[in-house]
């Protein structure tokens, strides 16, 4: 009888096959328990993922930190928080409220027809201007405690404001027509005055601000950020009824060109409704 068929060797070959199945149980084990590990991790880390994500997600913005800050008011400012801007000569008997925001396009219309009228006006004493700033193209409600649904440009162009205002009235009136120019001013949709570097490409081209490191520096570090925010509560939650801009307003009462209570747009029609207000 062959030796391959005997029983010896039959037994020895089913103890071999015995052991060949053992081991390949116990790598199959082990393989399952490194796919279950790798599962595991890969959850845990999806979790952790997910977990910081949400963090993420929910700490609060620069500006919505900024709320809290602490203002720091420029120069030629009075008030609460330095929120007061009033420019023009002390001989000056009556103020004209100026209600703006940088990104309003209506805004900009207003200052390129009738800006160089207001400005000699101011210049000759006819009245002063009280300018308040306010941000919601931003998307910013902040007396709702919203900040910036739609972009940042109307703040950061506000703070650029402010650091104009703290070189000098004049370099903060020209800095306004600057930026509100056809050259500079931006499509409404668009957020350019959010770039710190387009609003001091702006200011170089006025003489008081062209390569002013000190202006510079504050608009680049942002040190007027909590005051155009501050600003722009005052414009929130102002009492004249003002929800819109350009708006006007002297001796309380809110200057119109038409009964659809639309602001003066024409050097005419601005000159009309400043001068029976002057008279009032």
């Amino acid at each position: 009888m062959s030796k391959r068929n005997s029983a010896a060797a039959k037994n020895a070959a089913r103890e071999r096959l015995r052991i060949e199945r053992e081991k390949q149980a116990k790598r199959a084990k082990v393989k399952r328990q490194v796919i279950v590990a790798a599962s595991v991790v890969a959850v845990l880390a999806a979790a952790g993922g997910i977990g910081y994500a949400v963090v993420q997600a929910n700490k609060p913005g620069y500006w919505e930190a900024e709320k809290d800050a602490k203002v720091v008011a420029p120069a030629n400012t009075t008030g609460t928080n330095g929120t007061t801007v009033v420019i023009g000569k002390s001989t000056a008997t009556k103020t004209l409220k100026v209600y703006e925001d940088p990104r309003c396009p209506i805004c900009a219309q207003f200052e390129q027809t009738v800006g160089a009228t207001v400005k000699k006006d101011i210049d000759d004493g006819k009245f002063k201007i009280q300018y308040i700033g306010g941000t919601f193209l931003d998307g910013d409600s902040l007396g709702k405690g919203q900040i910036g649904s739609r972009g940042e440009g109307s703040k950061s162009a506000l703070s650029a404001m402010g650091a104009a205002l703290n070189v000098s009235d004049e370099a903060f009136l020209e800095y306004k027509t600057a930026l509100y120019s056809k050259k500079w001013h931006p499509d409404e949709t668009t957020d350019k005055f959010k770039n710190d570097s387009y609003l001091i490409e702006v200011a170089n081209t006025v003489p008081a601000l062209k390569n002013n490191k000190s202006f510079q520096a504050d608009v680049k570090s942002g040190k007027y950020d909590a005051w155009a925010l501050a600003m722009s509560k005052t414009f929130d939650t102002n009492k004249d009824g003002v929800t819109g801009t350009p708006s006007f307003v002297m001796n309380g009462k809110m200057l119109t060109a038409d009964s659809s209570g639309n602001p003066p747009m024409t050097i005419d029609a601005f000159n009309t409704v400043v001068d029976a207000a002057l008279k009032a």
